[in-house]
């Protein structure tokens, strides 16, 4: 069971760095930049629905998700100046709140 949650990490990993190659893209428009994101893509679906098989579907949906949106957050202030206020910090706490909720309840 620990190994469908490690891959889900994994995942989440491959949805953030994915989600962030797009904004590069706009940034470095080359075949490369685009070839890797593409790739991700399908790397990040295939570890998904491999986590699946041991998680249910929509708690292993929301993890993803919701923490691949707070960390797509923190990479865009991080490395392209993404605005940041406590609004923002407000409800990524929420977000995350909820991940855990959904993970002490599986």
């Amino acid at each position: 069971m620990f190994s469908y949650w490690l891959v889900l990490g994994v995942a989440v990993f491959t949805e953030i760095v994915w989600a962030l190659s797009l904004k590069y893209i706009q940034l470095n428009p080359n075949p490369w930049v685009v070839a890797g994101s593409i790739t991700l893509s399908f790397l990040n679906m295939a570890l998904l629905s491999y986590a699946m098989k041991g998680i249910p579907a929509g708690t292993a949906y929301a993890i993803w998700t919701g923490l691949g949106a707070v960390g797509v957050t923190i990479g865009g202030i991080m490395l392209f100046g993404d605005p940041l206020g406590y609004t923002r910090i407000f409800f990524l706490c929420l977000i995350v709140s909820g991940v855990v909720g959904l993970k002490m309840a599986s």
